[in-house]
């Protein structure tokens, strides 16, 4: 029954983990590299994340630099940047690419606090899949007599008190990023 928790409670943690990334990628009032690092480029026919052809950098707090290693990227990277669903704008200069972020309206930021908010019901309906499937296996070692009534009651019990912790850390990690994204 330990390895059935264990299991679960890293499976659950995995899922706050994806929720942290997605998140990072959201954009608020200040340029940040999470925001393009793991944009997927067409490199030479690959699908290539930019941090893997580009040194990213911050020189400001609105303004995003992307210096690729190679030069014959700097098109495939503007395109990557253009098709993403950021919304921003990529000035190519022949060394650098700048990407400078417009201060967000107030319509922008409903907008990303409603994407954070998916964000965060996906990362909980994970968590309640995960705990039926803890739950499951725990009915089936009890129907295989590994387990006795009581063992399967305590577990999913332990298996609840485990969800309901996920879940509280996952609506304090959006409740923080929403608070970020209102900030002016």
């Amino acid at each position: 029954m330990e390895q059935v928790f264990k299991s679960g409670k890293e499976k659950m943690k995995k899922a706050v983990g994806v929720l942290e990334k997605e998140l990072a990628k959201l954009r608020t009032g200040r340029a940040s590299t999470g925001l393009v690092e793991n944009l997927k480029v067409d490199y030479y026919g690959t699908l290539t994340p930019l941090n893997q052809l580009a040194s990213i950098s911050i020189p400001d707090s609105r303004t995003i630099a992307i210096q690729p290693w190679d030069r014959g990227a700097f098109s495939e990277i503007e395109k990557a940047i253009q098709k993403s669903d950021l919304g921003l704008t990529p000035v190519n200069d022949g060394k650098v690419i700048r990407i400078n972020l417009p201060p967000l309206t107030e319509e922008r930021r409903k907008e990303l606090v409603k994407l954070a908010k998916k964000y965060g019901e996906e990362a909980k309906i994970a968590v309640r899949n995960i705990r039926r499937e803890l739950n499951e296996t725990l009915k089936k070692m009890k129907n295989e007599k590994e387990i006795t009534e009581d063992d399967l009651h305590r577990g999913q019990d332990e298996v609840q008190k485990l969800t309901d912790k996920y879940i509280a850390q996952i609506d304090e990690i959006l409740a923080d990023k929403e608070k970020e994204i209102m900030e002016i």
